[in-house]
């Protein structure tokens, strides 16, 4: 952790909704004038897509059938722990960027499922964030959760974490229902022992709750909205935390335990935005005073 340069981390895995928080944040960080340089953890993947399949295939030869990109050993997470060290110490590092389909290959000018090179952050940034899914690992290699000054996690229930991987990428990356199965099922040791620990180390988790039917997330023809759900936001350390505020300002809110407030799914938003925006002000506040 750093006063001088704040690390913002932001945890969950495929399909848990990362990336709408990261638009929240990105919202906040406008609004707010914050200059936030970002990464993502898909850059710290230790194969591209090519050598992850023969990495995957000399794996289940050896009889490690829950390899994946969730373990460890998939992911530089040496490089990322550096990176986070080295920001919170000089306010610099480098990241780059991992392909995914056509749409980021013509951004980018590399072929889906490569790399770009390396390349350092832009100067002056107020804070670092990253998102991904190792932002609070804590091991006997690496304690990455240590450098963050604000660790968020992003948990829905599995059955709709499911249901949100299998309709992205069936309808973003072409895949079938059987190859998506596969691959969670493939994944399930890794994310018991690799990332669902981390949720341990975060600061605020954001969890989200279906109150529509999802027994069978394989077949589901939708993902329930945001009004067929409730959100958990549960706090490590409540202390500080207005609650009798939030429940004031989020209509149908209430406190569910000492440390948990649960709020409509639709107002996940604006409960952000309450809770988030003066956290991101006193980093950078404190920061500038450094």
């Amino acid at each position: 952790m750093s006063k001088k340069h704040p690390i913002i981390s932001v945890t969950g895995s495929s399909g848990a909704g990362t990336s709408t928080v990261k638009h929240t944040f990105d919202q906040i960080f406008r609004r707010e004038g914050v200059n936030a340089v970002s990464i993502e953890g898909d850059a710290f993947h230790r194969f591209n897509r090519k050598d992850m399949k023969s990495e995957l295939d000399r794996q289940y030869a050896g009889g490690n059938v829950g390899f994946s990109h969730f373990s460890f050993e998939a992911n530089e997470l040496k490089e990322l722990e550096k990176v986070f060290s080295q920001y919170g110490e000089t306010g610099t590092g480098r990241t780059r960027h991992y392909v995914h389909d056509a749409d980021e290959a013509e951004k980018y000018g590399v072929p889906p499922g490569e790399f770009t090179e390396w390349a350092p952050f832009e100067d002056g940034s107020d804070l670092l964030f990253y998102e991904g899914l190792h932002g609070s690992v804590v091991n006997d290699d690496v304690n990455i959760a240590r450098h963050a000054d604000l660790k968020i996690g992003v948990v829905p229930v599995i059955n709709l974490e499911w249901i949100q991987k299998i309709h992205r990428d069936k309808e973003k990356r072409g895949y079938t229902t059987e190859a998506i199965t596969d691959v969670i099922l493939r994944r399930m040791y890794a994310y018991v022992h690799c990332i669902c620990p981390q949720f341990t180390e975060t600061d605020i988790n954001f969890q989200r709750v279906p109150v529509v039917d999802t027994s069978n997330p394989f077949v589901a023809r939708w993902i329930p909205t945001p009004d067929e759900s409730l959100v958990v936001i549960r706090f490590r350390n409540p202390r500080g935390i207005d609650f009798s505020y939030l429940v004031s300002m989020i209509h149908g809110s209430w406190m569910s335990r000492a440390n948990s407030i649960v709020i409509p799914g639709g107002k996940l938003d604006l409960a952000m935005q309450l809770i988030l925006t003066p956290m991101i002000n006193r980093l950078v506040s404190e920061s500038k005073r450094a």
